[in-house]
């Protein structure tokens, strides 16, 4: 599973005060649980992960890297996640081609696709193990983030946030980045993030963002 970009951008935009526990859903690899833990010095992050081969190598790459006393991968669907925990900042780059043509290779077809009985039981999840104070972001395609912000509120959660990601100002939106959480928003914040100024060239928002994770910035 290679890293992408909607993982590094969620990873590196989302905000949350001094969160004790954290937890990815869909590690994958463990990059975004990683890049949390060296955002959030004191969090402790949990990562679920579905996918057998992929959750061992996030825990392979949890326990070579300086973040291993605050990491943990547990091989698990989200809604089977068993913990005491109430976790101040939740994420996840969920599969999101929603009802889509399934991808033949089944490991791949798992990562990528979901139904909308997936988002349900993850918005149950989340509901039940976020802190009062919590946030919950998520990286989704235009109509899936639209859709799940909607749902949202049959769970007790509300739009706080949306970032809208460009790949630059002539294209149109091809990612939101959401922000849920417990407290209503009448007027949840919008802005708008492009990744490049030209082509092939990043935008100063992009490497500043990324900056302390890539070597290239």
């Amino acid at each position: 599973m290679k890293i992408n970009t909607d993982g590094v951008l969620l990873a590196a935009i989302v905000t949350q005060d001094n969160p004790e526990y954290s937890l990815d859903i869909g590690t994958g690899t463990g990059v975004i649980a990683m890049m949390l833990a060296q955002r959030f010095p004191k969090t402790v992050v949990d990562a679920v992960e579905i996918d057998e081969s992929a959750a061992n190598t996030a825990i392979d790459n949890f326990a070579g890297s300086k973040f291993a006393a605050r990491t943990a991968a547990h091989l698990s669907p989200i809604a089977s996640y068993q913990t005491a925990r109430k976790y101040d900042l939740v994420v996840s780059n969920p599969p999101f081609f929603v009802n889509d043509l399934k991808n033949p290779e089944i490991r791949k077809g798992i990562a990528r696709h979901a139904d909308e009985e997936f988002f349900d039981s993850l918005l149950q999840k989340v509901s039940e193990i976020l802190s009062p104070a919590g946030s919950f972001w998520l990286i989704l395609p235009v109509k899936q983030a639209e859709l799940m912000a909607e749902s949202a509120r049959q769970y007790g959660l509300s739009l706080q946030r949306r970032i809208e990601v460009c790949s630059d100002q002539s294209k149109p939106v091809i990612r939101h980045i959401i922000c849920l959480s417990k407290n209503n928003h009448s007027s949840p914040a919008s802005e708008s993030f492009y990744i490049y100024e030209s082509k092939g060239v990043h935008t100063t928002a992009y490497k500043e963002l990324l900056k302390d994770f890539f070597l290239a910035f």
